[in-house]
């Protein structure tokens, strides 16, 4: 494993720009680097700040000799794909392609705990990081949730610790990378364009435990068959979380709830979370709260809050001082966040709801009469997975790429009210038009819910755009 230093006075590549691109430029010239950074972009607010620091900085294209004998490390954007010319032109030249979890994980005076899955990571992540600071453990909320890791390792303590909510894309650059605490949620198919198969998205996401030894800690959630098979073969000590299952050792709703039962809103006061110790942790059992305490609603919130507890506990905090942060929190900004009520009718911006799986999970959560808005960037999914909940919505407001695909799965289940917005101005105006006429269709005690089950790529920027524009349009109707 080469340490940032190392590459004092030798050329690095930095390709694709944003904030991760910033920070790890940023990182490679401070430690003394020829820092060149690449973006095909053709505008780049951020190169001033770079160029001020005597970074080279080219926009608007690849140049042909980015990658050159001189060339000893790349260090790409997640989102930047393996064809890319300058990677490959990298690859074919034996150097070396990371992402910006691998330098921060060389230059981390701080253990990491990395959070990763189709869904669910950013609320892991934001609750691991409410329960360690609630334990005084000094932690670092960081990674694919908002601040770069390079950030967040120059303000790291050795007695602290980075909270890493990782996505395949960044974990797939990774060699050397080891979290002292790793999670994996859940499996599902997401991301295939980018990976081209299930195999690469599931390699991508074992990374995480490759280097993983004993001492270090493996959260799975023991519902999900990929994820236990994960299980056979760690290193690292194996910690499960299961909603449906009682566990000898590990983090379990009691009594489990039943998988055949598909409603959420039967949840009972008598269910508890409970943490078994391992018999090599001496055996016992500590009662963490009541289900119906947490702050957040839905069973696949459950589902993360055991993931949290998990983490949590693996890295020291006291079992007796997890329920109170857990009662307090709310739903995390662009998932199942309340926005408001308006003639009796609520608005949830779940705008990061990027999947089938996810959307699915977010209309089960809620009680009552849904008005989804729903469509986004094609990436080649048919969306029948969506067919169950479909047939139980009260109205549909389909919009983006993949609204006749929706519309299709809605004639399927028989939702007569099913609508489409066409793009005719530009992407605001389009989803302010779908969430008026969601409002529309709904009547007092029904619930309007953006939960796009798509990404935002074919209209917005990003999902977070795409959420902010849905709640400033939910609150001027």
């Amino acid at each position: 494993m080469n340490h940032p230093s190392t590459y004092r006075d030798q050329r690095v590549v930095i390709l694709g720009l944003a904030k991760s691109g910033v920070s790890v430029a940023k990182l490679f010239h401070k430690l003394g680097a020829d820092v060149i950074v690449n973006d095909k972009k053709e505008t780049c607010p951020e190169a001033d700040e770079l160029t001020a620091l005597g970074i080279s900085v080219l926009c608007g294209y690849h140049p042909d000799d980015l990658v050159d004998d001189r060339t000893v490390l790349l260090v790409k954007n997640p989102g930047i794909p393996y064809s890319a010319p300058p990677v490959r032109q990298a690859l074919d030249r034996g150097v070396e392609v990371i992402t910006e979890v691998e330098a921060a994980y060389w230059l981390s005076p701080a253990p990491i705990i990395g959070i990763t899955g189709s869904n669910g990571k950013t609320t892991t992540t934001t609750l691991i990081g409410k329960l360690l600071d609630a334990a005084g453990m000094k932690p670092i909320v960081a990674g694919n949730i908002g601040l770069p890791l390079c950030d967040a390792v120059e303000e790291a303590e050795e007695d602290g610790w980075i909270v890493a909510e990782l996505s395949s894309f960044q974990l797939k650059g990774t060699t050397a990378f080891r979290p002292r605490i790793a999670l994996l949620l859940n499996l599902a198919e997401t991301h295939l364009d980018y990976h081209g198969g299930m195999e690469d998205y599931v390699a991508s996401k074992r990374k995480m435990f490759a280097n993983q030894e004993s001492g270090d800690t493996a959260v799975l959630n023991w519902d999900d068959e990929t994820c236990r098979a994960i299980a056979e073969g760690l290193s690292a000590d194996v910690l499960p979380f299961s909603l449906y299952e009682r566990l000898e050792a590990g983090v379990c709703v009691e009594p489990p709830y039943s998988r055949d039962h598909l409603a959420e809103g039967a949840d009972e006061p008598r269910r508890v979370i409970v943490y078994r110790r391992p018999a090599s942790a001496g055996g016992g059992e500590a009662v963490i709260m009541p289900v119906d305490a947490l702050g957040i609603p839905g069973r696949h919130n459950t589902a993360n809050a055991l993931a949290a507890i998990a983490a949590a506990l693996a890295a020291g905090a006291p079992s007796e001082g997890l329920a109170k942060p857990l009662e307090l929190v709310r739903s995390v900004e662009h998932r199942l966040e309340f926005v408001r009520e308006l003639n009796g009718v609520k608005f949830y911006n779940d705008s990061k709801a990027t999947n089938p799986t996810a959307s699915t999970m977010s209309i089960r959560s809620l009680k009552g009469p849904i008005v989804l808005v729903a469509g986004g960037l094609d990436r080649g999914s048919d969306y029948m997975e969506l067919l169950p909940v479909f047939r139980n919505l009260k109205g549909l407001v389909a919009l983006g790429e993949t609204k006749e695909k929706l519309l299709r799965v809605a004639e399927l289940a028989g939702l007569a009210n099913a609508h489409s917005v066409n793009a005719e101005g530009d992407a605001e105006s389009t989803l302010r038009e779908a969430v008026r006429q969601a409002a529309a269709l709904a009547e007092p005690g029904d619930t309007v819910l953006l939960s796009p089950a798509c990404a935002s790529w074919d209209m917005f920027a990003s999902y977070e755009q795409r959420g902010s524009i849905f709640k400033q349009s939910a609150h001027t109707l």
